[in-house]
């Protein structure tokens, strides 16, 4: 079941959802799919599933050039980190929730009687409104949009004052000491499908380590990676 929204409440939602981005869209209607979760898609606007998609792609290429260009004398290895950061579900749902995209977010009755959207549910919508920009006037216009909401959290993670990705230090750690990939296994899930747990552990060359739990599988498997490393008294940078 979804909630029904009558035109006026849709166009002064998705005014204020572009005063809140900084964006005026040509075709507003791109917006309005962008903010449409799939418990609410109907046969005249489909869900933002394959914006999120799209989305996904055009970061990490603007990311990678921004970086690339800024930083002349970083090695490979070290843009790598920085931007697996930058463009992490965790930085983008702080961007989204900064932002109060949930005000915006159109989703089905379900969702709308939680006290708050599933991080990972923000993350997907900001990078659906990445695709609608891309769509709606261009590359150029991508790239400055995503450089303006992102360049904070960039000299953030340059001074690492930032959330670390455990999984991407712990597969370096293992690559070069174990000689494997750890890999992550879901455990359990439990709750509602709008509200799911996951528990995932984490395990290296067939040798069970540590669990994380968390909403969504892609968090879990940070916490699993995070209390590995520390089990393996792992110094991280």
């Amino acid at each position: 079941m979804t909630i029904k929204l009558d035109n006026t409440e849709i166009s002064k939602k998705l005014k204020d959802c572009q005063q809140t981005l900084g964006y005026s869209f040509k075709n507003i209607k791109l917006l309005e799919n962008a903010l449409t979760h799939t418990s609410f898609k109907t046969p005249y606007n489909p869900s933002n599933e394959r914006l999120e998609f799209l989305g996904d792609a055009i970061l990490g290429m603007v990311i990678s050039e921004y970086l690339f260009k800024k930083f002349p004398d970083y090695a490979e290895g070290k843009l790598t980190k920085i931007k697996s950061v930058v463009v992490s579900s965790a930085t983008l749902a702080k961007i989204g929730t900064e932002m109060d995209l949930k005000r915006h977010v159109s989703v089905g009755k379900g969702l709308t009687t939680s006290s708050s959207l599933p991080k990972s549910l923000i993350a997907n919508v900001f990078e659906a409104i990445i695709a609608a920009v891309y769509i709606d006037r261009g590359l150029k216009a991508a790239y400055d949009f995503i450089v303006t909401q992102l360049s904070k959290e960039i000299d953030i993670v340059c001074n690492n004052k930032h959330e670390k990705n455990y999984k991407s230090i712990l597969q370096h750690f293992c690559q070069k000491q174990r000689g494997h990939i750890p890999k992550y296994k879901i455990i359990n899930q439990s709750g509602p499908d709008h509200k799911k747990i996951f528990e995932v552990i984490t395990t290296i060359n067939n040798v069970e380590y540590c669990t994380g739990q968390g909403d969504n599988r892609k968090n879990a498997e940070q916490i699993a990676a995070r209390k590995t490393l520390e089990s393996l008294a792992v110094t991280i940078e």
